[in-house]
């Protein structure tokens, strides 16, 4: 019978791996580095040298190889012990990574995916503006072209990894822009590195509900000066880029879901068998049974929709979007509310750090709003679905 979570032998492996690195190595740092603010670099530099940051890179440029699958296994196992530093995680491996290796010349893969593969360079995406969100398509930010060079100008808000201390900037990043007279749905992307001309850190965002311990930016391009090879693909086509690495981040987002559900499943079953009340273990009140059991079911409804998906998926594909926002619709809410079960279950224990739960829930939270609105995800699928008159 095929394992839906760990497919092949290779698959399990990593998942050991993972979860050994989690639980010795993530963990461990994972509540001061919320309470501060502040991203681990060195946790980031551990992850390359064990290879996690090229999970579905290729061989070629020091990457693993592999699949949708094995990216969840990745964001599930770390995002079980700190989504915090697992969203950083994955604006790097999937949003850089993953999309430069499925869309960048072999030029560009060689020059910037060695170094962010083994963890020497801490990198992102800029697609979100202070003024387009959800509504991505109506970003600002221009580009035209100048000799051998593009000079980009506008800003791009709530960047993952756009920062990596109050005052220094993240290391190479996708941008998307429009060029100067094109159309709403004409991007082009470019890479821009730390150090090019007009290319800076306008804030770092503090004070977040959660998800604190990755850093959150505003960057700002000033009349920016990118060479003409740093473009990625060729100008106005950068639009199925953006759609086809959506849909692997929503999968990915899905799956540090799982692992928020997984990791509160537990706190408050190991919590309520252990605890009395009235001379009674709590599991045996209905009440705490309820968010036991409903807890379990939940995550794993969750867990089966996130694999089947990633099994389903290419890297290198688009038109999955039904179940890519289906399977983030249903997560989101999911991991949060079992986080939210947990701290019910541990009732003034839960609502203070100590037991994991109450960061849980904080970081939970953004999973509702970042790679896509809920509101986002029903718009995508009920139109989606317009189109069907039966499911398969």
């Amino acid at each position: 019978m095929v394992d839906l979570y760990n497919p092949t032998p290779e698959h399990r492996q990593l998942r050991e791996m993972v979860r050994a690195f989690a639980e010795k190595e993530v963990e461990a740092q994972a509540l001061e580095h919320d309470r501060t603010e502040t991203f681990n670099v060195a946790l980031h530099r551990m992850a390359g040298e064990l290879g996690l940051l090229g999970v579905t890179a290729g061989e070629d440029v020091g990457g693993a190889g592999m699949d949708a699958v094995a990216s969840c296994i990745v964001h599930e196992e770390l995002s079980a012990v700190d989504p915090g530093f697992c969203l950083a995680y994955l604006a790097h491996s999937l949003l850089f990574v993953n999309n430069l290796n499925v869309n960048g010349t072999d030029a560009q893969r060689q020059k910037y995916l060695p170094d962010a593969v083994n963890g020497r360079t801490v990198c992102g995406m800029c697609m979100s503006e202070p003024g387009a969100g959800t509504d991505v398509l109506g970003l600002r930010t221009t580009a035209r072209r100048d000799g051998e060079s593009y000079v980009l100008n506008g800003a791009k808000m709530w960047i993952t990894n756009g920062a990596i201390s109050k005052t220094e900037l993240g290391d190479a990043f996708l941008v998307y822009a429009r060029m100067e007279g094109a159309g709403r749905s004409e991007l082009t992307m470019f890479v821009v590195e730390k150090g090019m001309p007009g290319f800076s850190l306008g804030q770092k965002i503090e004070d977040k509900l959660g998800m604190r311990a990755s850093t959150t930016a505003e960057l700002v391009f000033e009349n920016c000066v990118v060479p003409a090879d740093s473009r990625v693909g060729e100008e106005n086509t950068a639009m199925l880029c953006m759609m086809r690495n959506l849909e692997i981040e929503r999968v990915g987002l899905a799956a540090m879901s799982v692992g928020i559900a997984r990791r509160s499943v537990e706190v408050m079953n190991g919590y309520a068998r252990d605890r009395t009340s009235f001379g009674e273990p709590l599991n045996r009140f209905g009440q705490i049974q309820r968010h036991i059991a409903e807890g379990y079911a939940e995550y794993m409804a969750g867990r089966a929709y996130t694999y089947a998906v990633a099994g389903a998926i290419g890297l290198g594909e688009s038109g999955n979007r039904l179940d890519t926002d289906g399977v983030k619709l249903f997560c989101s809410t999911m991991g949060k509310n079992v986080a939210d079960r947990a701290i019910q279950v541990l009732g003034g224990y839960g609502y203070v750090g100590e037991y994991t739960v109450e960061r849980l829930w904080r970081d939970a939270k953004l999973l509702e709003i970042g790679g896509g609105t809920l509101e986002a995800h029903q718009k995508n699928m009920t139109r989606d679905l317009s189109r069907r008159d039966k499911l398969l």
